[in-house]
């Protein structure tokens, strides 16, 4: 698809034909017709757009969609992971785990994680607009629809980029993926310890996170 967006009429596209549209917790999925348009990276972070159910991403000059949102249905695992970390040091030292943030993973790449870790240095680097701040731990709620490809290519992605941890969180199967690079992998579940070292000193069991 060939077509480009330009700044002007890129904050106004109106919903597309092709949606992930939610009802009651269910997602019906069909191609959206936003993905593989080019665009450049300042007009995608200036893009406003009507909210269709898909989580769209820039990857070298061109949207693309690599999941479907989170839907109300998966918002209490962020409210239990975000409860627990509460309690933690790195959260006393003023750091943070925050959903969906613009994440320029290098010059050419940028990603939106689900949930992200960033500590306060990270936090005013940001609020500086300096780039690539990079969140050391990286939390992905995958959904039945996500493809494998694209999840081992987001893995590389994000260890290349300097993130030191990722879970993979899976709620259709109540289990936890947990990387600390793209090959090494501990599967958690029920009373299992999902660790978020080397990253940070947090940890929560399955239960917990799926609780």
């Amino acid at each position: 698809m060939s077509t480009t967006l330009s700044k002007r009429t890129s904050r106004t596209l109106p919903l597309p034909a092709g949606t992930a549209r939610i009802r009651n917790g269910t997602v019906r999925l069909s191609r959206p017709k936003y993905d593989g348009l080019k665009m450049s990276l300042h007009d995608f972070l200036d893009w406003e757009r009507e909210p269709d159910g898909w989580k769209y991403e820039w990857n070298n000059g061109i949207i693309e969609i690599n999941e479907v949102n989170m839907t109300l249905k998966e918002q209490y695992i962020v409210q239990n992971i975000q409860i627990a970390f509460a309690q933690t040091l790195a959260a006393k030292a003023k750091g943070g785990i925050y959903p969906e943030v613009d994440c320029p993973l290098t010059e050419t790449l940028l990603r939106r994680p689900d949930l992200a870790y960033f500590t306060r240095e990270q936090i005013q680097q940001g609020r500086l607009l300096l780039p690539h701040v990079i969140p050391s731990f990286v939390i992905e709620i995958i959904s039945q629809h996500d493809k494998d490809l694209k999840l081992e290519s987001k893995l590389d992605e994000y260890f290349a980029a300097g993130v030191q941890c990722v879970w993979y969180v899976r709620p259709y199967s109540m289990r936890v993926s947990v990387y600390t690079s793209p090959v090494h992998v501990r599967i958690c579940q029920a009373d299992d310890v999902c660790s978020a070292v080397p990253a940070l000193d947090f940890a929560m069991t399955a239960r917990e996170i799926f609780a």
